[in-house]
């Protein structure tokens, strides 16, 4: 049975699964270098898609699609392109540059007693001069199935709590019964969504606006993450916080506003650092969120004590690392795609139980697109070079490359694959980096490291191969590798073995052998505010306007030569910077 999810706003995706196996999923953001987010808004990138991959509309068995918007005028924030309904929701979408409506599953569940994989049957879905009939899930089911069918609990047969936390919804717990497959609801946290994060912090610091009222920003929350470290969390804030919370809370799409402004009135002339108020709230809610999730558990305990999270809050590599921590949960999992870019491949697993009865999906995490056939922009020469090769490379000169290799990772994280990769043994990297990058000098940069070397290093230093939590460098290893380290000693670790990445191990095993370092500097290849390098086109491009000189794709290495003639060495480079 063939299966194609969409998600067709914001994150939009189209994934493909065949007999209960991932074929692809190929997020809007990750072609030809679209602006992060982008939605899908005519259906022809559908049929184009699937066309990319041998398929076509018409082989597809069934069509699922994830749902979307409130119950009320107030869900409109959420989507401008959305009409809502008492039952079910209408979205926009062109065919063919001609506009239109589709009808789609509604963000949440209304009640308690709501069963989330309730499936809706539409008919008149557009794609390639056809109308195909579909079925639509709600939001939050997406997040669900995306967390747990590709978990290695659905792969053990094993039941797990499921805790969904997204910008627009409450901290929501459920509960997959593997024996029955069922879904049990276990109701909210707190009643917070999950953008007050990001709403709160842009009334502080650098992602301060005007006027007092911000609008959910999803670049934000990363940055405020970083940014947090160079503050010290003041705990006698904290019931103000719940203060403000017990004699103010509204709506919860207008709430998160009126806290932070009824914040700042009443800290006002206090002496608190921004630095510090906004490390204060993100360990506020990091104990409010423990605090209720054991609170929930504990009230409803159930044979098994898994645990998967997704929803856009689950990309809080902190938040994760302090629930893994309490030591309640046997197992912690979250994937690689927490956020929306996971709901196109959530309402296709949704379907794919409903219509198959199969829980588990069989996946990689690189399913994305491949790399497209072209050639480099003008003044780059390229000759053949082995990941042996290039390992000696990023050693002897100390510059970042470009790292381009097969089919590109799913989600928001760089995880080899559609990678900048440079030596991690100075800090001066991190600044080369984040300026290559054009990123604020505070946002840290991740190491990719050996998984059987990683615990040597890093504390705890498990298994994380979707950098989906935080890790303290051990003492000894600060001044080896300086530029993976963040300002509180932490650092987003991913770890890496052949049965992840066969190329991007044998390239760290090379290094290693080098340079006696297991590890390497990873950040995200591509421009700023869009979706990874499509190309070795768009990479060259890139490296000529931002003096990246190396580009390596699929045993191929690229060299800006002009540039490269006053600048043979990385340390060239930053005696020219000084």
């Amino acid at each position: 049975m063939k299966i194609c999810g969409l998600k067709l706003t914001h994150d939009g995706a189209v994934a493909l699964i065949e007999d209960n196996k991932l074929i692809f999923c190929v997020e809007m953001e990750k072609r030809n270098n679209n602006p992060r987010y982008s939605g899908i808004e005519d259906t022809n990138a559908i049929a184009d898609i699937l066309q990319e991959h041998g398929y076509a509309p018409s082989d597809v068995d069934v069509w699922a699609i994830d749902g979307w918007g409130g119950y009320d005028e107030e869900a409109l924030a959420l989507q401008p392109r959305l009409e809502v309904g008492s039952e079910s929701n209408k979205l926009s979408v062109d065919h063919d540059g001609m506009p239109g409506q589709i009808n789609i599953a509604q963000y949440q569940e209304r009640t308690p007693a709501h069963d989330i994989m309730e499936e809706w049957q539409y008919k008149g879905l557009p794609v390639n001069g056809k109308e195909y009939d579909y079925s639509s899930y709600l939001h939050v089911t997406g997040h669900v199935m995306s967390a747990y069918a590709t978990s290695p609990f659905a792969d053990k047969g094993e039941s797990s709590y499921i805790l969904i936390w997204d910008g627009g919804m409450y901290p929501r717990l459920y509960y997959f019964d593997a024996d029955t497959k069922k879904v049990e609801n276990l109701g909210p946290l707190f009643l917070l969504i999950g953008n007050i994060y990001t709403i709160f912090s842009q009334h502080f610091g650098p992602f301060k606006v005007a006027g007092g009222f911000a609008k959910d920003n999803l670049s934000t929350a990363g940055k405020v993450m970083a940014y947090i470290a160079k503050g010290k969390c003041r705990k006698e804030l904290f019931p103000l916080f719940d203060e403000i919370y017990r004699e103010h809370y509204d709506k919860p799409m207008g709430f998160a506003n009126l806290f932070a402004n009824e914040f700042s009135r009443k800290v006002q002339g206090k002496g608190y650092t921004d630095e510090d108020i906004l490390a204060t709230f993100h360990d506020y809610m990091e104990q409010l969120l423990i605090e209720k999730l054991l609170k929930k558990v504990q009230r409803k305990p159930k044979p098994s004590k898994n645990l998967c999270m997704a929803g856009g809050c689950a990309l809080n590599i902190k938040w994760n690392s302090a629930i893994r921590n309490t030591g309640y949960f046997s197992d912690v999992y979250v994937p690689p795609f927490p956020n929306d870019s996971g709901s196109a491949l959530g309402a296709a697993c949704a379907a794919m139980l409903n219509h198959t009865g199969h829980a588990a999906l069989q996946w990689s995490v690189y399913s994305g697109p491949a790399i497209q056939a072209g050639t480099a922009a003008t003044g780059w020469e390229a000759k053949p070079c082995s990941p042996r090769q290039l390992a000696e490379l990023l050693h002897t000169t100390n510059l970042p490359v470009v790292f381009l290799n097969g089919r590109a990772e799913l989600g928001p994280r760089a995880l080899g694959n559609r990678s900048i990769l440079a030596a991690p043994v100075t800090s001066w990297m991190k600044e080369e980096l984040n300026r290559a990058k054009r990123r604020e000098a505070y946002r840290p940069v991740s190491p990719i490291c050996l998984e059987d070397q990683a615990e040597a290093i890093f504390d705890p230093g498990t298994s994380d191969p979707y950098m989906l939590f935080d890790h303290m460098v051990r003492p000894g290893w600060e001044e080896k590798i300086p530029a993976v380290i963040h300002l509180d000693g932490s650092a987003r670790l991913q770890t890496m073995s052949e049965a992840y990445n066969e190329v991007v191990t044998s390239l760290l095993k090379a290094y290693y052998e080098i340079s006696g370092i297991p590890m390497l500097c990873n950040t995200s290849a591509n421009y700023n505010g869009t979706g990874f390098f499509p190309d070795v086109a768009s990479a060259t491009a890139w490296g000529a306007e931002n003096q990246v000189h190396y580009v390596w794709c699929q045993d191929t290495l690229y060299t800006h030569t002009e540039a490269l003639a006053n600048s043979e060495t990385g340390e060239a480079r930053q005696t020219a910077l000084v």
